[in-house]
């Protein structure tokens, strides 16, 4: 499929029609139909009655329980998963090979086998259909304007970062059968929860090369973690701390990052405008110098919308978008190394997953105490 005309919307299609759909992703979609760069042509979920209503109140054209159908008929140019993570990889392949961009709720997939397993339907020029994930704080205006400023070095070299997600997650929150387990929520708060800081920090700081993890199940009972630490090293030389929870009642999500010339601070909780952001110089900086770093101009909040205009731009221009291959690959690299290095006691380099390494096809790794327990019937099958 060749790059779609300038005046031509991405024909689009959501499968899953829960609360992330209906919260996030069709607003969104909404305000990019009214610009004339989208339209919604289909909604696919498995309970009939929820994809008829969702459908219906948008008026969207077609619904459906069949993902494989949907796809034949309608040929929608753009899927958009608001699905389990279980099901990632085999709904991405479907969409890919019906010839369809995919853009894919977080987490993005359980393994990076699985992720490897999708990237690998694509055909590898940036005119085709690939596959992309939701990552919307690296889309706000103040991660553009701070990016940019890191890229051109004009806060010297970055030296420490802190990356804090620490929220609150009671019983109840627990209670949902498929919550807090490996196959089906794909991770603790490293990968549910901190993901989204956690991206963000890698994309600010550049490739991260080795991760020295560790976790806990301090609180509730599942099979994941529900907090967990991480030092890790940057090929800048720079060092960071990571803390992920779901334990923490004061919440907050927090980027801190020392530089040579200037602490830039992000403090906000599930979304940040230009105002969440405060940079301090160091003793010496002229003030002209600082209020240029100040200017982050017209505020564009982190959001879906933000991250799914650059997204619909990116396909119609035939540029491969920031949150696909490889862009996407490296957040949940480092994620399943901070699995390893804690469930191993170990220290995790950056390129040491793959195949063959039981933490490429499995955040848990097989690993004693983490691992789900088999049941007899799985036993006598081994």
């Amino acid at each position: 499929m060749s790059p779609q005309p300038s005046s031509a919307p991405l024909r689009t299609a959501v499968v899953g029609t829960g609360g992330i759909a209906r919260g996030s992703h069709l607003p969104a979609l909404q305000e990019l139909a009214t610009e004339g760069e989208v339209e919604v042509v289909a909604a696919v979920d498995v309970n009939e009655d929820a994809v008829r209503a969702f459908a219906e109140s948008a008026a969207i054209p077609f619904s459906g329980t069949d993902l494989d159908a949907m796809l034949e008929e309608v040929r929608p140019d753009l899927v958009v998963l608001c699905t389990p993570p279980a099901v990632h990889r085999e709904q991405s392949v479907a969409a890919l090979r019906a010839g369809a961009w995919v853009w894919c709720e977080k987490p993005p997939s359980p393994s990076l086998a699985d992720h490897d397993a999708v990237t690998a339907e694509e055909k590898g020029d940036d005119a085709s259909p690939y596959a992309s994930i939701v990552f919307q704080h690296r889309f706000g205006s103040g991660a553009h304007h701070v990016r940019k400023l890191l890229s051109e070095g004009a806060f010297g070299r970055p030296l420490v970062a802190h990356c804090q997600t620490t929220w609150y997650r009671d019983s109840a929150y627990y209670a949902v059968p498929w919550r807090g387990r490996w196959a089906t929520e794909g991770g603790g708060p490293a990968m549910g929860h901190g993901i989204h800081q956690t991206d963000l920090l890698l994309d600010l700081m550049g490739e991260w090369t080795e991760v020295r993890g560790m976790a806990a199940r301090l609180v509730h009972d599942v099979e994941t973690e529900d907090v967990s630490t991480a030092q890790v090293r940057f090929a800048g030389g720079a060092v960071a701390t990571v803390v992920n929870s779901v334990l923490s009642p004061d919440e907050v999500s927090r980027i801190r990052i020392d530089c040579e010339r200037a602490t830039i601070e992000l403090t906000h909780l599930y979304g940040y405008r230009n105002a969440d952001w405060r940079i301090t110089p160091a003793s010496g900086v002229p003030e002209e110098t600082v209020a240029e770093w100040n200017d982050f101009g017209t505020d564009e909040p982190s959001s879906h919308l933000a991250q799914l205009r650059s997204l619909v731009a990116d396909i119609k221009a035939g540029r491969r978008h920031a949150t696909s291959g490889p862009g996407g690959r490296r957040t949940l690299e480092f994620i399943s190394a901070l699995y390893k290095s804690a469930f191993t006691d170990t220290l995790v380099r950056a390129g040491e997953i793959g195949p063959g390494d039981p933490y490429y096809t499995e955040l848990h790794g097989g690993a004693p105490g983490w691992a789900p327990a088999t049941t007899g019937k799985e036993e006598d099958n081994a």
